[in-house]
């Protein structure tokens, strides 16, 4: 497949006309001033002097060739077009400060919570395999972290730049659902799912979580709500004087009220995740989705040949430089 990478810079092409019209117009006059052209009536031109518009010719291709090269002409190696079928989703973690709190284990170790999260989560993607998948991070706010693809590996690199902290700490579930279904509002997949993960109550934002699942139900949207964590004092990290990591147990909130509502609304489910084996119920019910056509289109490589049309170019106005300085120069 051929294209032009630059398709505008082809609209130059049509300055040539007018330029070769120009130079006709604007031709200078012999400083040789004949009395009567019955002198010259009798001989006939020679070969140099029918080749006497050849430079402007020459000049005007070498022109011509160049804004083609300009235009960055490309050939695609390779290009697919595939159809599959899938769900879209939407992952909207919780990143506030109370993810620190350290009441889950992994591998025989005590870890915190958005460590598990995004450990579940990396399985999650792992075994999607049509599905697209977005990415939206919140605490005080809400965060897009990736917009809907199917490149599972940028997916993850992404995530691995999330961490708890990285926004002014709070809870905003309603912004969090709102961003997200920003993110959906456009797709014309059949199932539309927003995985909220969260472990507090909503504090923050402009909007109620329940008007922004509202919001979501009328873009035919589901959600699908994460309470993490155990209920009661957690073990929480703080330093003391001396640098050290130390525990306090500290109470964490979780509004399971407003998550079930939530849930409902949207025809999704809620869970309370206070192990990595509750978490992963979760992919049952979205592989039960009904799913839709989606159309992915993959662009490999690009050659560009460019080349083709600026080494032409160089040889014919080095070709006519030559010409208009030797066999065909112009005497004043």
């Amino acid at each position: 497949m051929f294209i032009f990478k630059d398709t505008w810079v082809l609209l130059c092409l049509l300055i040539l006309p007018l330029a070769a019209l120009l130079a006709r117009v604007w031709k200078k006059e012999s400083v040789f001033i004949f009395s009567s052209d019955d002198l010259l009536k009798d001989i006939k031109p020679t070969f140099r002097q029918r080749l006497r518009r050849l430079p402007l010719l020459l000049r005007i291709m070498a022109l011509g060739f160049a804004i083609i090269a300009l235009a960055r002409p490309q050939s695609m190696l390779e290009g697919t077009k595939t159809t599959s079928e899938g769900v879209d989703i939407v992952l909207t973690l919780d990143t506030s400060t109370s993810m620190l709190a350290e009441d889950f284990r992994m591998a025989g170790r005590r870890v915190n919570r958005f460590e598990i999260v995004r450990q579940v989560v990396k399985e999650f993607i792992q075994k999607r395999k049509d599905d697209r998948i977005g990415m939206v991070a919140f605490a005080a706010r809400a965060y897009t972290v990736c917009p809907l693809a199917t490149d599972y590996a940028w997916i993850n690199e992404n995530l691995d730049r999330v961490s708890v902290g990285m926004i002014e700490d709070a809870t905003a579930i309603g912004s969090a659902i709102a961003s997200s279904s920003n993110r959906l509002r456009t797709s014309k997949t059949k199932s539309k799912v927003i995985i909220l993960l969260t472990d507090g109550v909503s504090n923050a934002g402009t909007i109620s979580p329940l008007v922004a699942a509202e919001a979501a139900r009328a873009l035919g949207i589901k959600i699908y709500a994460i309470g993490i964590g155990t209920k009661g004092p957690v073990p929480y990290p703080f330093r003391d004087a001396y640098g050290r990591t130390v525990y306090q147990n500290i109470p964490i909130d979780m509004d399971e009220d407003i998550l079930k509502k939530i849930s409902t609304l949207t025809g999704g489910r809620y869970y309370h995740a206070t192990d990595t084996e509750t978490l992963r119920k979760i992919y049952d019910d979205i592989n039960r989705l009904e799913k839709s056509a989606i159309e992915h289109f993959g662009y490999r490589e690009y050659s560009e040949l460019f080349y083709y049309f600026l080494i032409p170019a160089i040889v014919i106005l080095i070709l006519e430089i030559l010409l208009s300085n030797t066999i065909l120069m112009k005497v004043p």
